[in-house]
């Protein structure tokens, strides 16, 4: 059981880790002559200084203020702790909107024990925006103000309004189980990145699913989400943050709809 004292400290310590991946980042955006290599031999999954400069920044900052800790980040991999706790860093979540220009990628930043993270971080650093949540903290600030975050309780799912970063969703039988439930909502968007699940715990769309995910792309958008009242899992039901095939709906009614549709694919 983590104290709230410790809570606090843990809080603090992953905004510091905010403000340390904004100054890291902000430099090398929409600059001239951004370089990317390729992670992937085929296809293309990119990675630039700046991502690797955000985590080195990051673990800089845990190396001072809580080096018994675990580190899994997407850029230098893991390291081993002593604590029982575990930060999960992806400096970039949304590398080819960045290398794109657009302010759609963010920093994520979580903390987890042997359950799952236990508070996470949404960091938009170009648009200012921080997305807060864990220890009963779910809040939001940015530059035209800030507030608390809270999910919506939409029932209807033709109601609803439903994200994912890719629309072939993973595999093509993933694909197939993602457009039956597309086809059934409201409104359908594409390629937000991290930032469709800041936009589920504040508010304002109902549904993120998406195929394929690494523990780092989703346990900080699983703190935030949790945190203002929302439900994240995998396509099964259950634990989704070693990611891997996730829903993040906005209250557990919706959640249980879009979970009927996909399971009659098994």
């Amino acid at each position: 059981m983590v104290s709230p004292e410790l809570g606090n400290e843990l809080i603090s310590t992953a905004e510091a880790l905010a403000d340390a991946a904004r100054l890291a980042i902000l430099p090398f955006f929409r600059s001239a002559g951004l370089h990317a290599d390729n992670k992937l031999s085929s296809g293309f999954d990119p990675v630039t200084e700046a991502d690797r400069a955000a985590e080195r920044a990051m673990r800089d900052v845990l190396a001072k203020h809580r080096p018994m800790d675990a580190i899994l980040g997407e850029e230098y991999g893991h390291q081993q702790g002593a604590s029982g706790l575990t930060w999960v860093l992806d400096p970039i979540d949304g590398t080819r909107g960045f290398l794109s220009g657009t302010p759609t990628w963010g920093v994520l930043i979580a903390v987890s024990d042997e359950t799952g993270p236990i508070v996470g971080v949404v960091d938009q650093p170009y648009i200012g925006e921080r997305f807060v949540g864990g220890f009963g903290r779910a809040d939001w600030t940015g530059p035209h103000g800030g507030g608390p975050l809270m999910t919506k309780d939409t029932q209807v799912l033709e109601d609803a309004i439903l994200f994912t970063t890719f629309p072939e969703v993973g595999s093509a039988e993933e694909g197939k189980a993602f457009h039956n439930v597309a086809k059934q909502v409201k409104l359908v968007r594409y390629g937000m990145d991290c930032y469709a699940y800041a936009l589920l715990a504040a508010g304002q769309i109902d549904l993120v699913i998406e195929a394929g995910l690494n523990a780092y792309d989703i346990q900080g958008p699983i703190g935030i989400i949790e945190a203002a009242g929302g439900i994240v899992t995998d396509w099964q039901g259950g634990a989704a943050h070693e990611g891997g095939q996730v829903i993040a709906a906005a209250n557990k009614d919706i959640h249980a709809k879009v979970l009927a549709i996909l399971q009659l694919q098994d």
